[in-house]
């Protein structure tokens, strides 16, 4: 078996609420895509709460979301214009789940759910296995 062994950095970080003065947004932006851009570790994972939703895949350009998503609102506008500047990938839109197990957030009450916590990793990763079948036959 053959095991590659690769750097990893992952950072967990609370973005501010979109009430918070947008100076202070800007700057939690530039540091996570100053991080994002340091060529250190192989793989990065961001783990955030961003209060964003993301609808899924829109324009081509947007290949980075997929087409699993919920819907926008305006910390996902600026979300994937972080992930676009960044050359990152939305990890929770790239996997199809049941809606009932897509919502990170609910309201008082229960009656709304949301899709706000968000995983974003700088690369793919793939599991590649060459699986070959052979079988010997006597006649």
């Amino acid at each position: 078996m053959n095991i590659e062994s690769y750097d990893f950095d992952c950072v967990r970080c609370v973005c501010p609420n979109i009430r918070l003065q947008r100076r202070r947004d800007q700057a939690f932006n530039v540091k996570l895509q100053k991080f994002c851009k340091e060529d250190h570790p192989f793989y990065k994972v961001i783990v955030t709460d961003f209060n964003a939703r993301i609808w899924p895949q829109r324009p081509p350009e947007e290949l980075h979301i997929g087409t699993h998503g919920m819907e926008w609102n305006e910390q996902g506008e600026r979300l994937s214009e972080f992930i676009m500047s960044t050359k990152t990938i939305h990890g929770n839109s790239q996997f199809q789940k049941p809606p009932s197990l897509r919502w990170t957030w609910e309201s008082r009450g229960g009656q709304f759910h949301n899709e706000i916590d968000h995983i974003i990793f700088n690369r793919k990763y793939s599991s590649t296995r060459n699986t070959t079948a052979s079988c010997t036959s006597s006649r």
